[in-house]
Formats: structure tokens, sequence, C-alpha cells
């Protein structure tokens, strides 16, 4: 299979490295021109040239918004996309604009899966992230070698929105633990706690959760684990959450909080950063609290 990918920025560019590693050709795209070559792709000339030359497209992108154009818009799948051809939607993106592109691609023959994903950064890297898939069964296992070179675990959900219906869940719950944490982790601080001791005590207890295993352990020494998820896609993926629920009629009274809190980090500034970043702008309110010191780096 010929195999595409648009957007290589920090997950799809990794991706992409896993794909080329594996000893699988990749034609890339993406806005920034220099990424395609970083990744080991072959730069395309733009969306048309990837559709048209490729079997199988997969894309890692920040928003459907951005999605719709790169399918439906001029020169997109919807336009240059033809009867066989897979594409798999790796982005974090709402379920409604989903299903409404499954129907568009179904209509010239085209399968699309929501494929989302989870993990980060260090699980793309290591070819261990989760996929959940919405979609057919059957384009599914087309495309399962490919996900092979950067995935261990993938689910198929069912039908069309399923993978990024959980997609959204998931990284609500993300979003929760993360933020929790870091209102935790500052106030541990200017307590006077041990901070290692404190995540000890935890990961031993019934607060444990992926911030506390994963993150923090990194963080309380001055390493944020740079390259992943913005406070502003952070904040994205929450509204996602809170648009999905009410589409559902489920109250999402739960949300608040890491609105609140990313949205704070984005206002103090961190919105390009990596959302880790969030208990730096906590930090802040606090009257300047960081977990580590200089010295501690």
């Amino acid at each position: 299979m010929r195999v595409g990918f648009i957007g290589l920025g920090n997950m799809g560019g990794r991706m992409t490295r896993r794909l080329v590693d594996a000893g699988t050709p990749v034609l890339g795209y993406d806005t920034d021109p220099g990424r395609a070559a970083a990744a080991g792709a072959t730069p395309a000339g733009g969306v048309r040239a990837v559709v048209e030359q490729s079997d199988v497209v997969l894309l890692s992108l920040p928003d459907s918004p951005v999605v719709e154009r790169v399918v439906l818009g001029a020169g997109g799948v919807l336009e240059s996309g033809r009867a066989g051809q897979i594409v798999a939607d790796l982005s974090t993106a709402a379920p409604a604009s989903t299903v409404r592109i499954h129907e568009a691609l179904a209509g010239i023959g085209v399968a699309y899966l929501d494929a989302g994903i989870s993990g980060g950064a260090a699980a793309a890297e290591r070819g261990t992230l989760t996929i959940m898939v919405g979609g057919s069964p059957e384009a599914l296992s087309t495309v399962e070698p490919v996900f092979a070179a950067f995935a261990s675990t993938v689910v198929h959900m069912g039908q069309p929105g399923a993978g990024h219906t959980t997609k959204v869940l998931n990284n609500f719950l993300n979003a929760i633990s993360l933020a929790a944490t870091a209102e935790v982790m500052v106030a541990a601080k200017r307590a006077g706690l041990d901070l290692a001791q404190v995540l000890d005590v935890l990961n031993a207890s019934s607060g444990v959760n992926f911030a506390t295993l994963n993150r923090f352990p990194h963080i309380v020494k001055g390493d944020y684990l740079e390259g992943g998820l913005t406070n502003a896609l952070m904040t994205k993926d929450v509204t996602l959450y809170v648009d999905c629920l009410a589409r559902l009629g489920v109250p999402s009274l739960s949300a608040s909080g890491p609105l609140a809190a990313f949205g704070l980090a984005n206002n103090l500034g961190y919105a390009d950063q990596i959302s880790n970043r969030v208990v730096d702008a906590i930090g802040d309110v606090a009257g300047g609290v960081r977990l580590h010191t200089v010295e501690e780096r």
C-alpha cells in the first residue's frame, strides 16, 4: 500500500518517522514545508498530491475545521479521492463532524476511519499508541499493518463516529487528572511537603491517576515532557467533550474545573506550550510557585 500522511506536527511527525523506520515509504504534507523531510517522508506539494498518489491517507490535524478543509475543501479528499481508498483520521475531532465526513466520502467509495489516538508523544516514538476506531471493520483490517508501526493497541469501537467519541471521552479524563493533580502538587509545594514522597503516597492510594504516575515524577524534576498536547488544544478537547455530552443529553458537571485551569494557562501565556505547564499557570497565581528549582534540574 502507498501511504500518505497529512499533518506532520508533534504527533504526525513521530508516527511518520515510525512508519519510515519500519520500511514504509511515506508521502507527506504539512503547511510547514520542512516537517516532511524532518520526519523522513517524501515531501508532497499539497493535499491533492498526497491523495492522488496514496492508497491509504492518514490525517493528524489540530481540529475539525482543519479536517473539514482538508477533506471537504477545494483540492481535498472529496475532490481528489477515488473508490477503494482509505482515509484514517488520527486527529481529535468533533464526532458530529466526523459522521458527516464519513457520509460524504462514502458517496465516492472512500472508506473513512475515525481513529483517535492516545498515549502522547512518548508513546508515538515508542510505537505503543492506543487507537480507537470507528467505521468499516474491513477497512480497519486493511490498514492495521500500517497502524502497527506506531500503535500496540487497536480497538474497533463500532459505527462511524465511535472512535472519535471514545477519544473525546478519554481526553476529558486526561484533562481532569492533569488539572487536578497540578493543583494538588502546587498546594503540596506551598505546604512544604516533599513532592517525591507525596507522589509515592498518591500512587499507592486512591488518588492515583495517569498524571501522578507518568507526568509529575518528571515535572517535579523540571522535565515537562515537551512535545505533547498544548494548553490551547487541551482546552479545545474539553470543549469538544462539553459539546459531545450536550448532543447526547448528558450533563457535563465536571467540565468547569479543567476549562478554568487550561483557560488560565492560555490567558497567562502558556497557550502554545505543553499542557503540563498548566501547573506553572496555577503556580503563578499561587505566588510564583514552581515544583522544582533551577538546582534540581
